[in-house]
């Protein structure tokens, strides 16, 4: 697949400045370039125009110049209005940069591993406070993948009826909108060549619960790695008794159309199924926080990000022990993606039992 422009290069010490006053989101990552130094790299991985304003879309790269290593990215702000997905993504981008300024096992980690950052994915519908991107397409609706069994009334599983209208997959013949084209290929070109990576997308907005979902979004049935998602599953819950998780499929909740992340998931399983790549989504739920404010459910960011100060910061740091607990497994693979052959049945059976009802 290709972008419509190339990828570029950043130093961590070139002049950015131009970009800045944009979005407090970039300010905050433009910030943090310096820390990388050595570390890794700071990619322009192409700009986006919206009248006289243009944004960056910008990648982070650390760690080993290996590709095959084990491989743990974060991506957020795919949807405009859920800002604190960004935000929770450079929490834990500026706490691993600061550990890899003093603390040598960080560096000694990363002499094996590697990290992806893609914080910002739809900068201009955090710009218009919008979900879609500046076409009106909602990126997480964009791929081409059909969803099964979806009710043509079903606006919120995607439709191809307005831009006007949210929720909007794009035209029947127009290709994927830029950003996602952008997306696809950063994870294709630093995620791909891994022999075993995990990707975690964080949004927000659904429910009073945080959520932390596999694919399919496509369809109910299962997906390829069952029982290595129920293994990791039983690894957190034995390391993190008492997490706040539900880890389930997303078709428990929904079914759509066009999920980024089914897409890469099957291309990626057609292009090398002797690698691994498991794509989860961080569903951060919303609903907590305005219930316990409900003033702010009459704003239009309100409704999916946290607004009072003390609020913000606990989701800020919520999500930190499974970011490290992530890249912590990624790293230590054996104990939960190697199985008997009758480990393997049991797994699956947990997972048919857990998650679909078999």
């Amino acid at each position: 697949m290709k972008i419509l422009e190339p990828i570029q290069f950043i130093k961590a010490d070139s002049d950015l400045s131009h970009f800045s006053g944009l979005l407090p989101e970039l300010d905050e990552l433009l910030q943090l370039s310096p820390l990388i130094g050595e570390f890794g790299s700071l990619k322009l991985l192409g700009e986006v125009r919206y009248g006289d304003q243009v944004f960056p879309l910008l990648g982070v790269v650390l760690g080993t110049l290996d590709k095959s290593a084990p491989t743990f990215s974060v991506c957020a702000g795919v949807h405009g209005l859920e800002r604190i997905g960004s935000r929770v993504t450079l929490s834990y981008l500026r706490t691993f940069l600061n550990f890899l300024q003093w603390d040598k096992s960080t560096q000694d980690t990363l002499r094996k591993s590697r990290l992806i950052f893609f914080p910002i994915v739809n900068p201009i519908g955090m710009f218009l406070k919008r979900r879609s991107n500046g076409q009106g397409v909602d990126l997480m609706r964009n791929a081409p993948v059909s969803g099964e069994k979806i009710s043509p009334f079903s606006l919120y599983s995607g439709h191809r009826i307005s831009p006007k209208l949210p929720w909007f997959r794009g035209s029947l013949d127009s290709p994927m909108e830029y950003e996602a084209q952008v997306l696809c290929q950063f994870i294709q070109e630093e995620v791909f060549p891994s022999r075993l990576a995990i990707n975690v997308d964080v949004h927000s907005g659904y429910g009073a619960k945080d959520r932390f979902w596999f694919p399919y979004a496509k369809t109910r049935n299962p997906f390829g790695h069952l029982a290595e998602v129920v293994a990791l599953k039983n690894l957190f819950d034995k390391t993190y008794p008492n997490h706040i998780y539900r880890i389930e499929p997303q078709s428990c909740q929904y079914v759509t159309h066009g999920d980024l992340w089914d897409y890469l998931y099957d291309l990626h399983k057609e292009q090398d199924s002797s690698k691994m790549f498991l794509p989860f989504c961080l569903e951060m739920g919303s609903w907590l926080w305005v219930r316990k404010n409900f003033r702010q459910a009459f704003s239009l960011l309100g409704v999916f990000n946290p607004v009072l100060k003390h609020r913000l910061q606990r989701t800020l740091r919520r999500h930190l022990p499974l970011f490290d607990f992530l890249h912590r497994a990624v790293n230590c693979s054996t104990l939960w993606t190697q199985f008997k052959s009758d480990e393997r049945t049991q797994l699956q059976n947990q997972a048919l039992k857990l998650w679909y009802g078999h």
